[in-house]
């Protein structure tokens, strides 16, 4: 056999070597992070897996997403019928029915509604205990209570979901419009909401986008593509507040 000159000189195999650095490199990224990296995903519909880096929520993760009920409720529909325990802390107004018709498994679901001024610490709390939690926060934070708050959602393999801003997410999603489908020229029932969504990641050189119907024609979630074109009632082309995802008043 003919030895390489990085063989002859080191009596190291480059490729074997090679193998050993990633290795070593990738349980100290774990060790860092603590978390596996290659760590399976919980699942999330197929119409947002897309969105999120791995295809769904990675364990010990939080992810940054906007004010949009809508958009919450269907990315806990799927963790709920695959049968995580959800929470849901400092949404007074979110609809049990919505959720409900948006796919949430009710039996699997927490309400937390009014958290107080320890919306924090109550949020941490339930996250030692359930695998998906989701929070609106009512007040300013500090970096010390945020540090701790990710170091036990590593340590507990929970995924935090926060409807704003919030420091080092493993993604942050975002809704650029949406229109409403079904109502001309002032008159008739609404059939469905078409919405564009973005998602940015450390983990990607850029942004990813896809266009979902958020709610379809039946109260739930589908990619644009399996619809036909539909005349559309444009919603300002941002993203409100919503107080029930499937209630006409509270969307237009």
């Amino acid at each position: 056999m003919q030895l390489t000159a990085t063989q002859a000189s080191t009596g190291v195999d480059p490729e074997v070597g090679g193998a050993d650095e990633v290795t070593r490199l990738r349980a100290q990224m774990e060790r860092i992070q603590g978390r596996r990296l290659d760590a399976p995903v919980i699942p999330v519909h197929a119409a947002l897996a897309s969105l999120l880096p791995g295809g769904g929520l990675r364990p010990g993760a939080a992810y940054s997403v906007p004010r949009s009920t809508s958009l919450l409720l269907a990315l806990l529909a799927q963790p709920s019928q695959s049968g995580s325990w959800c929470g849901v802390v400092g949404m007074p107004r979110l609809g049990a029915e919505a959720a409900e018709r948006l796919g949430v498994d009710l039996s699997r679901l927490v309400l937390i509604p009014d958290p107080g001024a320890r919306w924090l610490a109550v949020t941490a709390t339930v996250a030692e205990v359930l695998p998906v939690v989701a929070v609106r926060p009512s007040g300013r934070t500090v970096d010390s209570e945020i540090a701790r708050l990710a170091a036990r959602l590593r340590d507990r393999g929970a995924v935090l979901l926060v409807q704003g801003r919030w420091p080092q997410v493993e993604a942050t999603l975002e809704i650029s419009g949406s229109a409403w489908s079904g109502v001309a020229r002032g008159h008739g029932y609404l059939a469905g909401r078409e919405v564009s969504l973005s998602s940015s990641s450390r983990r990607w050189p850029r942004a990813r986008r896809a266009r979902v119907m958020l709610p379809d024609a039946v109260g739930g979630v589908a990619r644009v593509e399996s619809f036909p074109a539909l005349a559309a009632v444009p919603d300002a082309g941002r993203e409100r507040p919503e107080r029930d995802p499937l209630a006409v008043k509270a969307a237009v």
